[in-house]
């Protein structure tokens, strides 16, 4: 099942950074920005994070939360929220079942070796929990502007 814009998002329970499982429904009644990002405290991943953290104040006036999502592990995350004082959870997916729902876990290749990793991807889900924008194969530069004109709009 492909994810679409117009659908009901694919929910899912997975831990945050503290252990606690996180639903989509748990988020109903807010917009929700669900990042999907390869790895840790890599260049891009940590400069697209810091990015939602800098907007994080615009987001919420306008009803907004963030949720980012890697197959990092609770540990990798808790290291990662705290060196970057990113203020929204970052769910580990260690076994990929939230990345393979947004067909965010894809074949990628580097110096002509192919492998499986996430793709970023960012979705906006509206209120009710229907998508509204995706966002897939980001480019971190001007990606938040994006974002920000995407829920102004």
């Amino acid at each position: 099942m492909t994810v679409e814009i117009g659908q009901k998002a694919p929910d899912f329970s997975a831990p945050d950074e503290t252990g606690q499982n996180i639903s989509l429904k748990n988020f109903l009644g807010k917009k929700i920005f669900l990042y999907f990002y390869p790895k840790d405290d890599t260049p891009g991943c940590t400069l697209e994070s810091c990015g939602f953290r800098d907007m994080y104040p615009d987001l919420q006036a306008l009803n907004a939360v963030v949720l980012g999502v890697s197959k990092d592990s609770i540990k990798s995350h808790v290291k990662f929220k705290g060196k970057y004082d990113l203020p929204f959870p970052l769910i580990s997916d260690e076994t990929a079942g939230v990345c393979e729902m947004y067909q965010t876990f894809v074949e990628k290749s580097m110096y002509g070796k192919k492998y499986m990793g996430i793709e970023r991807s960012t979705f906006l889900i509206d209120e009710a929990g229907v998508v509204q924008q995706i966002w897939r194969g980001v480019s971190v530069s001007g990606h938040m502007t994006e974002v920000l004109n995407a829920l102004k709009s």
